[in-house]
């Protein structure tokens, strides 16, 4: 494993042009844009296909296509959980989904952080990620942004088109941006 990708792994600054990070990506743009192109019918393809591409993809799991992201590896989804058309999961460090979870259609879980002072680094493609934790039997309306670093607890609702920036406890519904816990479930 090569220094940029221990630095990615660690959630340090590293180079997203790394020979090695740009093989592994353009591995998973493959293998997700053969899943994308997969009939609706062709159910064992598609799972195949995803079992090649995820760090884990628990029974009963299933996603629409357009699917997009970074690596697969790093991202691991629990059993019975589905996501909706077009979700996008830039997975620069790891994305976990447990269990039940409906995420709606163009979600965005985004781990992907560029430097806001140093422009000279963000210049040199300098970037570093935190990792993304989705709870058990969460929904997410469709076009939810979850940004970098975030945790969204257990039985958790977010509503439609909001931009989660901050941690979100167990059992709360949130909405807006950014999302904010509405009420209690």
């Amino acid at each position: 494993m090569g220094e940029h990708k221990q630095r990615m792994l660690a959630g340090e600054l590293y180079r997203d042009n790394d020979p090695e990070l740009v093989a592994e990506r353009q591995r998973a743009q493959a293998l997700c844009e053969e899943f994308n192109r997969t009939g609706p019918e062709d159910t064992e393809r598609r799972d195949a296909v995803l079992r090649q591409l995820l760090g884990k993809l628990g029974e009963g799991s299933w996603i629409m296509p357009r699917f997009q992201c970074d690596y697969g590896y790093l991202i691991e989804i629990g059993a019975n959980s589905f996501l909706n058309y077009d979700a996008i999961l830039l997975d620069c460090a790891p994305i976990t989904i447990g269990d039940d979870v409906s995420i709606g259609p163009r979600c965005q879980l985004l781990t992907a952080l560029h430097p806001m002072e140093d422009h000279e680094r963000r210049r040199q493609r300098w970037e570093s990620a935190a990792p993304i934790v989705i709870g058990d039997n969460v929904w997410f309306g469709g076009g939810v942004i979850v940004c970098p670093g975030v945790t969204v607890g257990n039985d958790t609702v977010v509503g439609a088109g909001s931009v989660v920036t901050r941690d979100l406890p167990d059992k709360v519904f949130a909405a807006g941006n950014p999302a904010r816990v509405i009420r209690e479930l």
